[in-house]
């Protein structure tokens, strides 16, 4: 009864195996065509804003916008942040310590840590990325060491990034994994009600537009002791009072130990490199011993430590309310010139073609007019969901954001297709 009920929901419950070789001999054609178009593997130097130079040649270039980087805040450049990578290197003299951060570390890094820490609420482990973070958490999580002893099974949400999914089958070695349809919270409840001991794997903002029904899992957790791990790269620094993300923001003052969130230093953040919120004490003991990327690992590099000390300093100041404001203003006037369904407080925007080569072709034709916007296709996204992934920013000019609404429109014409709600 309980298996038909899962199957009802479009539940996949089962032994997963890797895909990489059907996966690459279906993609390379369109990664292929891609490059020789000049849409993928592009060498720039940064300019004002988010312009950038594009190098044609010995004695050629080429200045074109940038609407492909998730710096959302525009922190990327921020002459703050800049300086503090700077400052770090000329301090220490150094930039890399070659060791296990169980032997050796920057005492730089633990005042990042700290920062952080006090900054999001939370026991705050930084990582040299949100891959290394979630790399190193996921096979915690699965050895039932943060569930009481007892193995979960680990539900998935099929949109879950790629980050995420990549280590199922690593997970299911060791405990059982299910996916389910995105934010199903009734395939995730059902679930819930029949095992013991559930863990939800998913992302705060979705790297393809729309977001975690957070207040919907918080829910959940109160009445089953669902386990939360939410990894909200997309969304930390644009909300919050000091920027802990659109997860964190929405949960309560004590993170408590059913719930971790992983979140970026780059994006948003402005700076480079990863982050786990945890709990408990506990949780940061084992993670500090056992996580890959930290008990074996080196941690982020001197330059990228400065850099989030500086963003944290910004963070916690006035500044960030304004930039959060500017940010969604550029949003509403993007909004304003071409529909899309996402919600609109999110930075991503996705204009969905579906074939990938036509994708390509209104990629190529963009950047043409001087925009420069991602051409997605799969494995990012589903087979036949191929489009426009764009991403205005606090920094882009009105001008820049009209011109290039006016483009897409001009290029796809009656054959503009928004994406679907993700939320």
């Amino acid at each position: 009864m309980v298996d038909r009920r899962l199957a009802e929901a479009n539940v996949e419950l089962k032994h997963h195996k890797r895909n990489t070789r059907s996966l690459i001999n279906h993609a390379t054609p369109h990664f292929t065509t891609a490059r020789l178009e000049g849409l993928m593997a592009i060498y720039a130097r940064p300019l004002a804003g988010r312009s950038v130079e594009l190098e044609l040649g010995q004695k050629h270039s080429r200045r074109i916008v940038d609407f492909v980087r998730c710096s959302y805040l525009g922190l990327d450049n921020h002459p703050e942040i800049i300086d503090g990578a700077i400052e770090a290197v000329r301090k220490y003299r150094a930039l890399h310590w070659s060791c296990a951060r169980t032997r050796l570390n920057f005492n730089l890094i633990g005042e990042l840590e700290e920062t952080l820490s006090s900054l999001f609420s939370a026991r705050v482990i930084t990582y040299s990325s949100v891959l290394a973070a979630n790399m190193g958490a996921l096979p915690l999580l699965a050895s039932g060491h943060l569930t009481n002893q007892k193995k979960p099974l680990i539900v998935f949400d099929r949109h879950a990034h790629a980050t995420l999914a990549f280590h199922k089958a690593t997970i299911a070695d060791e405990t059982e994994v299910a996916t389910i349809p995105h934010n199903d919270m009734s395939a995730l409840e059902e679930l819930c009600r029949t095992r013991e001991n559930v863990a939800y794997i998913c992302d705060g903002v979705y790297s393809m537009g729309g977001s975690a029904p957070i207040e919907h899992l918080l829910a959940l957790q109160e009445r089953y002791g669902l386990f939360l791990y939410i990894d909200d790269a997309h969304g930390i620094s644009l909300f919050g009072k000091h920027g802990e993300g659109l997860a964190r923001s929405k949960m309560p003052d004590r993170l408590g130990e059913r719930t971790i969130v992983a979140a970026s230093l780059g994006k948003g953040f402005g700076a480079s490199g990863g982050m786990l919120m945890l709990g408990t004490r506990d949780q940061e003991e084992l993670f500090r011993n056992f996580a890959v990327a930290h008990a074996f690992s080196a941690s982020p590099n001197l330059a990228a430590v400065g850099a989030a000390l500086a963003s944290a300093r910004l963070h916690g100041s006035s500044k960030l309310a304004d930039l959060q404001k500017l940010l969604q203003d550029r949003l509403e006037l993007f909004d304003s010139l071409l529909a899309t369904k996402h919600e609109k407080s999110l930075p991503i925007r996705m204009v969905t073609i579906g074939d990938e080569l036509t994708t390509i072709g209104a990629a190529k034709a963009i950047l043409d007019n001087g925009h420069y916007v991602s051409a997605v296709f799969f494995p990012t996204v589903s087979k036949g969901r191929s489009g426009l992934r764009i991403c205005p920013t606090a920094s882009h000019t009105v001008d820049e954001i009209k011109s290039l609404c006016a483009s897409i429109r001009m290029i796809l014409g009656g054959g503009l297709v928004p994406s679907p709600q993700d939320s």
